[in-house]
Formats: C-alpha cells, sequence, structure tokens
C-alpha cells in the first residue's frame, strides 16, 4: 500500500504505487542537499523547512484540509518548541490518512498538545515524532509522553544524534528514547504497510536506517 523512508533531521518520504509526500525537504539545514523528488507533494511542519521546489505537485504549510494524490491530509497549527506561549503558532501537525491507515505526523513543536489538537489528530496508526532535544526539538522524555496521549501503534523517531548531519545543537541519541518509552524496537530501512490490519496491536518502536 505505501512505504515510509527516513532521511535524516525531519525528513521522510512516504510513497504509494502512484504518488510520493516529502515532509520537511529543505536538508540543507542539516549539512544535506535538499530534497527534490519530481511531482511529489512537499509538506512543511514550519516555513523555514520548506523548499516549494518547482517540480512539486503541490507544497503546503500550514492548517488546513488537503485531498491529493493517495493523500487525505489535515494541518492543524501549533506552538513551535522555541516559541514562547503568547507567540503565534508557526509550526503544524498533521494527520495523513492513506486508505484505512492514518498518520500523525509532529515537527519541532512544544511538548505539550491541547484536547483540541489532539482531537484533530484523532485516532492514529503511526506516529512520526522528533525525539533528540537539546531545547531545539522534543526530547526523550517530552516525546514519550505525547506517544502517550496519542497512543499509536506505531511511534517513527526522527530528529536524534547522526554523525553524519549537521545539526543546530547536539542531538540524543534514539536509544535515550526508547529506554524513556519501553516499547520494543524494530530496525529496517523502510516500513512497509499493507493495510491498517498489517500493522502490529501492540507499541512498537520502528528505527529506520537513514537512506
Amino acid at each position: 500500500m505505501f512505504e515510509i523512508e527516513y532521511k535524516g533531521g525531519n525528513t521522510v518520504v512516504i510513497a504509494t504505487k502512484k504518488a510520493s509526500l516529502v515532509v520537511d525537504p529543505k536538508q540543507s539545514v542539516i549539512g544535506l542537499k535538499d530534497l527534490v523528488v519530481k511531482d511529489a507533494v512537499e509538506l512543511a511542519t514550519e516555513p523555514r523547512f520548506a523548499i516549494n521546489s518547482e517540480t512539486a505537485r503541490l507544497s503546503l504549510e500550514g492548517s488546513g484540509e488537503y485531498e491529493v494524490a493517495d493523500f487525505s491530509i489535515r494541518g492543524t497549527a501549533a506552538q513551535r518548541h522555541l516559541d514562547a506561549e503568547a507567540e503565534e503558532l508557526t509550526a503544524t501537525v498533521y494527520r495523513i490518512e492513506i486508505g484505512d491507515v492514518r498518520i500523525a505526523l509532529l515537527g519541532n513543536i512544544f511538548g505539550k498538545l491541547s484536547e483540541e489538537q489532539l482531537e484533530a489528530l484523532g485516532v492514529v496508526d503511526i506516529l512520526i515524532l522528533p525525539v533528540g532535544g537539546g531545547g531545539y526539538t522534543l526530547d526523550a522524555t517530552a516525546a514519550a509522553a505525547l506517544v502517550r496521549s496519542i497512543d499509536p501503534k506505531i511511534v517513527i523517531p526522527v530528529h536524534y544524534a547522526d554523525k553524519a548531519l549537521k545539526y543546530e545543537v547536539l542531538q540524543d541519541e534514539l536509544s535515550t528514547f526508547v529506554s524513556e518509552l519501553g516499547a520494543p524496537v524494530e530496525t529496517m530501512p523502510k516500513y512497509k504497510v499493507k493495510s491498517a490490519a498489517s500493522i502490529p496491536q501492540t507499541l512498537t518502536v520502528v528505527e529506520l536506517t537513514r537512506s
């Protein structure tokens, strides 16, 4: 049905047989080349992570509801991790539906979501969220707390320590989050999903090897 690849930072690619969706494609912020996938849907959790490629099928950054290719997308405004509570909401959390599978996508957000934001995400099968901390994004404790409040079946952690990447601040190792969450881990190059029925019913961390 679809597969998920991890490219480093907050960047993931979700691909069906007919279309691709690229999350936070501006990888120059972590020392890599910006990720341009021809005819892909580009989705940014913050405007500064967008590239708005001329070859994109559609570039999205912000709240709203969208139906494009195989993806049903709902964006909800959220507080960026570095911003004060009184500041304008500059981040976006997304719910992505592909067939009967529901994905929640979080960027570098503040460690708590409101009841309204959680309701907008709804029932979640797969949760993708940063875990590296360093005052820049969710740390292991805040990320684990969000996992428990959202209650997904699969957690795909992103934005953690990687010697090949040039993060703005030091990031914690993935093992810190895994220890905090206390769930079993499966490691693989891509996460392939056939249907909602194929997803484990017990909370599992899927560690994707950066490609």
